[in-house]
């Protein structure tokens, strides 16, 4: 199965974090990449509930900390509402993607995942005051 290489960036292009996402086909449409993202890091917490949870979107009942969240009490994050609170983020200018150094502008546009893809997904931080 094709590993799928993402990067989560700053607006500046530094890297904050890097995983690999088995991809088992080659075209998928945005939503399906946020979706299976975001459900390969939830699970990948609630198989080690460390207390600090590195992903997409701020769970709720969390706090932000250092590199991540921290859930109080440690608990099960439930991937479907991460899923939509992802989804909603992207709709809302919180993040955007770029696949293949690309940006894509829909959660319905289809992009090629095939070997050597990379998704890099630059969260966007609101400006203060103004």
């Amino acid at each position: 199965m094709p590993l799928l290489t993402i990067l989560d960036e700053t607006a500046s292009g530094s890297v904050l974090n890097r995983l690999e996402l088995e991809i088992a086909q080659e075209m998928l449409t945005v939503r399906e990449l946020i979706a299976r993202r975001v459900q390969d890091e939830v699970a990948t917490y609630n198989e080690r509930q460390s207390g600090m949870f590195q992903g997409l979107v701020q769970p709720t009942e969390s706090e932000r900390v250092l590199n991540g969240y921290r859930l109080r009490p440690r608990k099960l994050i439930d991937a479907e509402k991460q899923v939509y609170r992802a989804l909603e983020a992207f709709q809302q200018s919180g993040f955007f993607v770029l696949v293949n150094d690309q940006q894509v502008e829909s959660l319905d546009e289809e992009v090629w995942l095939g070997s050597g893809a990379t998704a890099s997904f630059i969260k966007l931080t609101p400006l203060v005051g103004g």
